[in-house]
């Protein structure tokens, strides 16, 4: 069992299913530019759009190369679907108690929630609001700092490397989810489980979560 005064949760892998979406944005990406699709899907997911394309060594105008991938994940987000134990979590939990922190900028993952039928959070940290992207921790103690928790008090649902490693490097615990890389990738989380193996709930105001 692990309890927290507030849940931190990516969006993409955690709260969405948004594979798809993503892969076909950066495999398209990957042909226009004669680099390898699997390659570049590799190392997309979990990440900010600039760090990825400045890890591919990209050359010439980044901001409108991530203009140009963002707009086609726009563009794709009604193929997005909410997984269903994070549609009913988020029911459950209030407004002060959760908050979302993405790689993905705020046009995104507002329209991949919208697609999903999931709620906008009081607290939503995106890359616009970062200076670095994940797996620097500035997203997870900034989201920490708006709900005012110390970071040993919040608990981060998270799909990707990146993203565990921001969350311990944050000083958080850490539970991941094996949807867009293997469980042995995230091994260092503090738990690696399947939605379906989780039970969460609130309890005397606290996050509670357990193994099925």
């Amino acid at each position: 069992m692990i309890e927290a005064a507030a849940l931190l949760l990516d969006c993409d892998g955690v709260l969405v299913d948004s594979r798809a979406s993503v892969e076909r944005a950066w495999r398209r990406w990957a042909v226009e530019h004669g680099l390898d699709g699997e390659a570049v899907v590799a190392i997309a997911h979990g990440r900010r759009t600039e760090d990825t394309l400045r890890e591919l060594g990209l050359a010439g105008d980044l901001a409108a190369e991530v203009d140009r991938v963002e707009a086609a994940e726009v563009a794709d987000a009604s193929a997005v679907s909410a997984y269903p134990e994070a549609a009913a979590l988020l029911a459950t939990l209030p407004a002060g108690a959760w908050a979302v922190v993405t790689s993905g900028t705020r046009a995104l993952v507002t329209a991949r929630l919208a697609a999903g039928g999931l709620p906008l959070p009081a607290v939503l940290v995106t890359a616009d609001d970062v200076a670095a992207g994940k797996p620097d921790p500035q997203g997870y103690l900034e989201a920490a700092r708006r709900l005012g928790r110390a970071a040993e008090e919040c608990l981060v649902l998270e799909d990707s490397p990146a993203g565990v490693a921001a969350a311990l490097t944050a000083g958080m615990r850490v539970v991941a989810l094996p949807t867009t890389h293997a469980a042995k990738e995230l091994s260092a989380a503090t738990l690696v489980a399947r939605w379906d193996e989780l039970a969460v709930r609130l309890a005397e105001g606290r996050v509670v979560l357990e193994l099925r």
